[in-house]
């Protein structure tokens, strides 16, 4: 037991060794359990130190009791099993020196993870859980709450450092990194608590997890109160999460709101009327009184033995009267309001007495002991009562079953306890949730976030992290040098979103979706072409619809006027046939425009192809009859016969049956289907028609430049024969500003995105038309409506005769 630390006496220590007489008397008046036998004991202080543990253990090892004085135990330790110590370091060099002597130790306060090694102890056994169980609450609180930004402060001993060894390597499986790491040393404390606060100011961490003993708690404390570090959540580890002695009025400042797990708490029936009853009249030789008496009432019981305090002699207190009543008074050592410890004692109590029981129920050759023999009943040696102590299995009075696993561990269970101030200024630990190690993974933690009051009274849960969480929308990107959990939000790229918090990384969206402007979902792309609705697409096609109407016009003068010799003189057939395939022309390009579907990506682009080709085998028909005239003017001429209006019919059909059958072997092999573009504008989906067959399209289009580059040389060659009389000037300029327009289109559309590209096709469709329709017919018909007097035989034969 422990007593007193480094000459401070320890009223815990002694409330706790006096909970342990008690559970042993309760066992004594327990007719079923251990029947006709008395429990005895021997109660040693440790101080808190590895060495006074060591002495303790050796005394209890070795020690003959007087009154077993004629016992046959020669050769054996003097007590069969210890309960103890209560510090993990204590325990650990204790329970090295006890196991070559197969004596148990049950512990009700060691913790650390190192302990659970039953190779290095393998005699050890604990009521308590180890820290692997806590340090996996501890984590699960840290992860349930979002802090990822977290320091810790270990004191520099066994339990502080395998704690805190645990703590890392649990939290990194998480997205959580530890800020920073101070240790706090028995030796030299003063010393190295200004640099653990110095390091606690800079961090931007405002949780921090202790793992610490009392003392070592109450003076980190006290040296954040001297720097008016108080705006720091702390996180308690088991060993102080119940230390009502640390909080003072001074202290509250900090300490209000601590949150941590503790060992599960129970009322232990009679064990506060026990507690008061102690007197120094009842405990003549016990210095542990003395000091109680001291610390309580102020007085001195003068008594034989020697004091804990030696550096405070007894003259210096005034004398007790011996009616000092411990129930009068409220102290830590009468305190049973949070019996946690105290309940880990009097487990451990009672599992060495139902290893016992067991023991002396066992029968040679019976039950689960066939061919094997029981061991020693009045004479306990250590070996034997070891092992039932590990097969000891049991519900106690509080219907909790008490049991240890294959590490000596007991079943794991913990209450979360939050320090929140009474009305009074006095502190209540009140249980906010709890955490049970044999529940199903993800189920082990439960809080009640409503009951929680957290640092300074306030009610928002504390922010502890490196970089603010990134939002929906963007992604988390590390800093360079820095640990994971700090990180820039970066914007997600166009194309990709982000759909929750702290997203590591972008997801890109489908093929035919894209991200909204917050970049958090994807939502269905634009479909882009160009319709009916647009302005651009309601301009185009009445700029088409004003073409075929200029050109049904003009064949409506021609129809009209159409025995005048200048219409006459140009071949009226020709000239109406050419009418009608400009008309065909200007309304093909409204094919162009609307949604792309598979028929009115075929018409569209076989109509335009026929349509012009149509219209240059009309112009290539009046070039040669042109030329061809001119040519039978010579004497003994007879070519005319074979240009007469039947070849110039066969002329256009051939031709145009050509472009027909080209195109109906295109729309047969591989037709222009509508697609959707997604290169141009990864955000737009660019409904276009692509042509399918690309050497059928340029079939297409060669042919039409072919018949055009034809009809411009032949104009050209003819360009010097008489004006008026023949059109070979005016073709020639159509074919130049046809080629012209042409020419220029093609980088035009290949440079133009998304529905830009159809418009810039009609527009050279709309423009080659009314180049056509301007050079060929403008001049006949201003002779026609504004120079009638023009319009007549002589006039023309005079005109050419001038020439």
């Amino acid at each position: 037991m422990e007593f007193a630390y480094f000459n401070t006496f320890s009223q815990r220590g002694l409330r706790l060794a006096q909970t342990m007489v008690f559970s042993i008397e309760e066992i004594n008046r327990n007719e079923e359990l251990l029947p006709n036998i008395t429990l005895g004991y021997k109660i040693l202080d440790s101080c808190g130190t590895p060495s006074e543990g060591i002495k303790g253990a050796l005394k209890l090892l070795n020690e003959q009791d007087e009154a077993l004085s004629n016992y046959p135990c020669v050769g054996f330790p003097s007590v069969p099993v210890i309960i103890g110590d209560g510090g993990s370091s204590q325990s650990v060099v204790v329970a090295r020196m006890v196991a070559p002597f197969s004596v148990g130790m049950i512990s009700y306060f060691s913790s650390c993870i190192c302990l659970s090694d039953k190779r290095e102890f393998p005699t050890f056994f604990r009521t308590i859980p180890s820290d692997a169980v806590q340090i996996k609450a501890l984590v699960s609180l840290v992860q349930h709450f979002r802090w990822t930004w977290v320091g810790v402060v270990a004191q520099d001993n066994d339990y502080g450092r395998f704690g805190m060894m645990a703590f890392i390597k649990e939290i990194a499986k998480f997205e959580t990194c530890v800020a920073f790491i101070e240790f706090i040393s028995p030796v030299g404390t003063a010393e190295r608590l200004p640099q653990v606060v110095e390091t606690i100011k800079k961090s931007s961490a405002k949780v921090i997890v202790m793992f610490c003993a009392e003392r070592f708690t109450a003076a980190l404390v006290k040296e954040l109160l001297l720097h008016n570090v108080t705006d720091i959540q702390l996180i308690a580890s088991e060993a102080w999460v119940t230390s009502v002695q640390l909080w003072t009025a001074e202290t509250l400042k900090i300490l209000s709101g601590t949150i941590g797990f503790g060992i599960r708490r129970v009322e232990i029936p009679g064990l506060k009327e026990f507690l008061v009853k102690l007197h120094p009249s009842k405990e003549p030789h016990n210095p542990f009184v003395e000091e109680l008496w001291r610390e309580v009432f102020g007085c001195s019981v003068t008594i034989s033995n020697q004091t804990l305090a030696e550096n405070i002699s007894p003259s210096s207190f005034k004398p007790c009267t011996g009616s000092e009543n411990l129930e009068a008074t409220e102290t830590t050592y009468a305190d049973v309001s949070e019996l946690r410890g105290s309940y880990n004692v009097h487990k451990a109590v009672y599992a060495v007495a139902h290893a016992l029981h067991n023991l002396q129920l066992c029968e040679n050759g019976k039950g689960p002991f066939v061919n094997k023999t029981c061991g020693e009943k009045s004479n306990i040696v250590p070996w034997q009562l070891l092992h039932y102590i590990k097969e000891v299995a049991f519900i106690n009075n509080f219907g909790e079953e008490v049991s240890f696993n294959e590490n000596g561990d007991p079943v794991a269970s913990y209450d979360l306890l939050n320090w929140q101030q009474r009305a009074d200024g006095t502190v209540e630990f009140v249980e906010v949730g709890y955490y049970n190690a044999a529940l199903p993974p993800g189920k082990e933690l439960h809080v009640d976030k409503n009951r929680i009051i957290w640092h300074q009274g306030n009610n928002i849960i504390p922010i502890s992290v490196c970089s603010k969480s990134c939002l929906a929308g963007t992604r988390k990107a590390a800093q360079k040098g820095q640990a994971i959990c700090c990180f820039d939000c970066v914007p997600c790229a166009e194309g990709a979103i982000s759909n929750q918090t702290d997203s590591i990384e972008c997801l890109i969206c489908p093929l035919e979706q894209w991200s909204n402007e917050r970049k958090d979902r994807c939502i269905a792309k634009y479909v882009e072409f160009l319709s009916f609705q647009d302005s651009m697409g309601k301009v185009l096609a009445a700029v088409s619809l004003f073409g075929a109407c200029v050109t049904a016009a003009v064949a409506a003068v021609f129809l009209y006027f159409i025995n005048t010799p200048i219409v006459r003189a140009n071949n009226s057939e020709l000239s109406f046939l050419l009418l009608i395939s400009l008309v065909l022309c200007f309304l093909c390009s409204i094919a162009f425009i609307g949604q792309p579907s598979p028929w009115s990506c075929m018409v569209r682009h076989t109509v335009f192809g026929v349509s012009f080709v149509l219209c240059i085998s009309c112009i290539l028909s009046k070039t040669l009859v042109v030329l061809m005239a001119f040519k039978a003017t010579l004497p003994s001429s007879n070519v005319m016969k074979w240009f007469g209006p039947k070849q110039q019919r066969s002329i256009i059909f051939l031709c145009t049956l050509i472009q027909i059958i080209i195109c109906v072997i295109w729309l047969v092999t591989s037709p222009p289907v509508p697609v959707k573009n997604t290169e141009y504008q990864s955000s737009k989906i660019i409904l276009e028609c692509d042509v399918g067959s690309t050497v059928a399209f340029s079939c297409v289009l060669g042919y039409i430049g072919l018949l055009a580059g034809i009809c411009l040389l032949l104009a050209f060659l003819a360009r010097a024969l008489p004006d008026k009389f023949n059109e070979a000037k005016l073709i020639t300029f159509s074919m130049l500003i046809f080629f012209a327009v042409w020419i220029t289109f093609i980088p035009a559309y290949v440079s133009t995105p998304g529905k830009y590209t159809v418009a810039v096709e009609i527009f050279a469709i709309l423009a080659s038309s009314f180049g056509l329709l301007s050079c060929i017919f403008a001049p006949k018909c201003y002779i026609i409506l504004l120079r009638p007097e023009e319009n007549t035989k002589k006039q023309l034969m005079c005109k050419a005769d001038a020439n």
